[in-house]
């Protein structure tokens, strides 16, 4: 946090000494004010713009002023060129005598040390030569119009066009100066793209030819397609995994030409397609897997004597020691001896393997003799025990607590990869209170064991092993145990789990099956006033007090995670993600006469049903900017002994910083219910507010400003429903006829500090329309003003946060 306040403190410093991002120009020179492109028809802006060199500096309109520049003229107040080159280049002349020293004593433990420490000094040194110290590299330079780069981008421009099949585009510029600005003007003639009039393929290898034929359809060049370079770059990267993948061990894409023929009248292409044959052989032959060996490298010499080997499945094993199984490396391994080579089947091995958790690494490289292939997969195992803690701040409704938490795991635990994992965690979290104490800190601990087995405990049947092993089956059972302090009560709960997982090849989907989720709940404390509150609800209907009983609550779950182009990467492609859910809690209790909970109930039991759908999108505009929503669709119902009832855990919760950020977390709704009003005559939010169904929507468009630091501006809408009228809550509940009158919407401003490895998030959230109000009053936007820029008071809320909110 100090971090961001100095940082804030330079750029509004800067702003204060008010440079003008033409200020101190040299006599003519001029700053990039603007790029512009024109006359383009066919090929995106959004294409083009990344060749362009040259960007001008993000500027607050109308008022020729950039944050960037300033903090950047700022920090290089205090930036002394000379001195930073004269010590980078003592640092490297003490770093080569330590080289020199290390040469002579190679094991000298001190001088490894410092050489480590002078390494990492040159480079830091290095880096603050080129870019300037922290603050100049946090803004940037103004940027000065280089005709040689305009140059450079008008002929990157070009070819781009002509890769694209514009082979007779024609693009220049014009630069317009007005004082110390410069407005740079790209005009493009795209003119007519070239099409594809035909393709041929020509070899002397008759199996390749026919395997072409055969994947014909699946070609990345296709006849009356424009002419595309990128797609023939494609084309060669499929021919080459195709062969491969059938055998072809020895083949390359170098042994792949294309030839382009021109036809200017008609502004057509003929493509050829040539495979050339190799100079070491008279052919480009079938490679068959003759033999496997797999390896298990001893950690230290120690062992090598105590070697053990075995054959499964036509492998021959080696360990260190009897200590692994043959069995669960066998199903990782996806490829056979008298098989064809195929080279997906090697990665997706090797993947797999790595997957497994047990070794530093996984080579596997290949013997050729003649056109036998022997495969040999050589490992060494992993540490056997890790130990690993981490010191955080976790946020709950916007105020930070501290945690510590610590990780322990054995591999290998019973010879068959398992893995055995303890996990601990304490720690405070800020909540608001439920009654009448205000904010304060909220403790938590948890405890928990699992063991991880590398395969499907169930079914049991032959071959299942090798069935599954390509999806990276996972099972864990866990026993657990967490307790929460808070001042209304002390909560308590054991919990186990058996949980099933698995992915596809490709990681695009992802599986999880939880076949026994099981809980014990205990609240053994509660305050007097907590109690009443809970009561009095009781009184108006509201049986929420039945949920703080002893309780024991079980259900099966499932949930896929479907990843589009790798959504969580944040790059330039576009990318979504979709996350189901569905759940059935208390199943079993079907099969048994169990009593339902009523008021005389001391020990309570639920079933339940539950949904929910959560898809998110990210769609990049350039480099610096990015559209990105998020739609999340819930529903929970209770039924059977239940009387209603869900269990607290399992109510759906609207606002907060990753929901609708208007509202504080867990506070806004259900429907249009009216909180009560405090003294002051505003909402009371202190209650939270469970709900039976979730409908909410997020919209984000972010941009980098200068460095570290990104800003967002945003739109959420959406509330909370209860299904069915409750009393004690009027207008909670959901009706296909109202709804839509009652959809909460907050907007904002937020800002990030982007450091790759950690994003911090500061998002300023209003309140536009407000579902408590009467209807014809919920417009509230209205009430800010130049002497209340944040509302009425609480119609403003300030999330601090880890990471993006979705």
């Amino acid at each position: 946090m100090k971090f961001i306040k100095y940082i804030l403190f330079i750029g509004v410093l800067g702003g204060l000494l008010g440079c003008s991002v033409t200020k101190n120009i040299p006599e003519g020179k001029y700053v990039l004010f603007e790029n512009e492109l024109e006359g383009l028809e066919k090929v995106s802006k959004e294409d083009i713009d990344p060749l362009i060199l040259q960007e001008p500096n993000t500027r607050i309109p109308l008022l020729n002023y950039s944050l960037g520049v300033n903090i950047y003229r700022f920090g290089k107040q205090f930036y002394d060129s000379a001195a930073v080159s004269e010590k980078l280049a003592l640092k490297r002349q003490e770093l080569d005598s330590i080289g020199t020293l290390r040469g002579e004593n190679p094991d000298n433990r001190k001088l490894i040390k410092r050489q480590d420490k002078l390494e990492s000094k040159v480079k830091s040194l290095e880096k603050k030569e080129e870019f300037g110290n922290l603050v100049m590299r946090t803004g940037n330079p103004a940027t000065v119009l280089d005709s040689a780069e305009t140059k450079i981008s008008v002929s990157e421009i070009n070819s781009y066009l002509y890769n694209k099949g514009f082979m007779d585009a024609e693009v220049d510029f014009q630069v317009e100066t007005k004082k110390n600005k410069a407005f740079v003007t790209y005009q493009i003639n795209e003119r007519k793209p070239y099409i594809i009039d035909s393709i041929s393929v020509r070899s002397d290898n008759a199996e390749i030819l026919s395997l072409l034929k055969r994947t014909k359809a699946e070609s990345e060049i296709k006849v009356n397609q424009n002419y595309d370079q990128d797609k023939i770059v494609a084309e060669r990267n499929r021919v080459e995994e195709l062969l491969k993948n059938n055998g072809f061990f020895m083949f390359s894409k170098s042994f792949i030409e294309y030839n382009v023929f021109q036809d200017t009248s008609k502004k057509t292409v003929v493509i050829e397609e040539l495979i050339r044959k190799p100079t070491f052989t008279e052919k480009h032959e079938i490679y068959s897997i003759d033999s496997i060996y797999f390896r298990v490298n001893p950690p230290t010499n120690d062992f090598i004597d105590q070697k053990i080997t075995r054959e499964f499945r036509d492998i021959d094993f080696s360990f260190y020691k009897d200590r692994y199984s043959e069995k669960i490396f066998a199903s990782r391994i996806f490829f056979n001896t008298g098989n064809k080579y195929n080279r997906s089947d090697v990665l997706e091995s090797q993947k797999q393997l790595n997957n497994l958790d047990l070794f530093r690494f996984v080579n596997i490289s290949f013997d050729t003799l003649g056109t036998s292939l022997t495969a040999k997969v050589i490992t060494q195992p992993n540490q056997k025990y890790q130990l690993t803690n981490q010191l955080g701040l976790s946020v709950t409704e916007q105020l930070p607590g501290p945690f510590f938490s610590a990780s322990l795991r054995n591999r290998n635990f019973f010879r068959a990869g398992e893995i055995l994992e303890f996990n601990f965690r304490v720690g405070l979290e800020g909540v608001a209170s439920a009654t009448d104490q205000g904010v304060y800190q909220s403790k938590e601990l948890g405890t928990s064991a699992s063991v991880i087995f590398p395969r499907f405990l169930i079914p049991f049947f032959p071959r299942s092993l090798e069935k599954f092993g390509r999806y990276n089956p996972n099972t864990r059972t866990s026993i657990g145990f967490n307790y929460t302090n808070r001042p209304e009560y002390t909560r308590s709960g054991l919990n186990g789990l058996l949980s099933y997982s698995w992915a596809t090849r490709n990681n695009r989907q992802q599986f999880t099956l939880n076949l026994a989720d099981i809980n014990y709940i205990r609240t053994p404390k509660m305050t007097p006033e907590f109690l009443e509150v809970l009561t009095d609800l009781a009184e108006q209907g509201n049986n929420l007090i039945w949920s703080f009983l002893p309780s024991i609550v079980s259900s099966i779950s499932g949930q896929t995670i479907i990843n589009f182009n790798k959504y969580g990467n944040f790059e330039t492609n576009r990318s979504s993600l979709l996350k189901l859910f569905i759940e059935s809690g208390g199943t079993t209790f079907n099969f048994f006469n169990t009593p339902s909970i009523d008021e005389t109930t001391d020990f309570a039991r639920f079933q339940w049903l539950k949904f929910q759908a959560d898809f998110r999108r990210y769609l990049p505009i350039d480099k610096k900017q990015t559209i990105a929503y998020r739609l999340n669709f819930g529903i929970a119902q209770p039924y059977g002994l239940s009387s209603g009832i869900l269990p607290y855990e399992k109510y759906f919760f609207a606002g907060g910083g990753t929901s609708i950020r208007a509202w504080q977390a867990r506070r806004l709704g259900p429907g249009s219910f009216t909180p009560q009003v405090n003294e002051q005559g505003y909402f009371d939010y202190r209650f939270e507010q469970p709900a039976e169904m979730l409908l909410e929507t997020m919209l984000e468009y972010r941009r980098n400003l200068v460095g570290y630091f990104d800003m967002a501006l945003f739109i959420d809408a959406g509330n909370s429903w209860n299904i069915g009228v409750e009393p004690s809550r009027p207008s909670s509940d959901f009706r296909f006829d109202r709804f839509y009158k009652e959809i909460a919407v907050g907007t904002g401003i937020g800002l990030r500090m982007d450091f790759d490895f950690l994003i911090i998030r500061l998002d300023m959230a209003t309140k536009a329309i407000d579902p408590a109000r009467p209807e014809g009053e919920r417009w509230i936007l209205n009430k800010l003003s130049f002497k209340r820029p944040l509302g009425e008071k609480g119609q403003t809320v300030f999330n601090f946060g880890i990471g993006y909110p979705f």
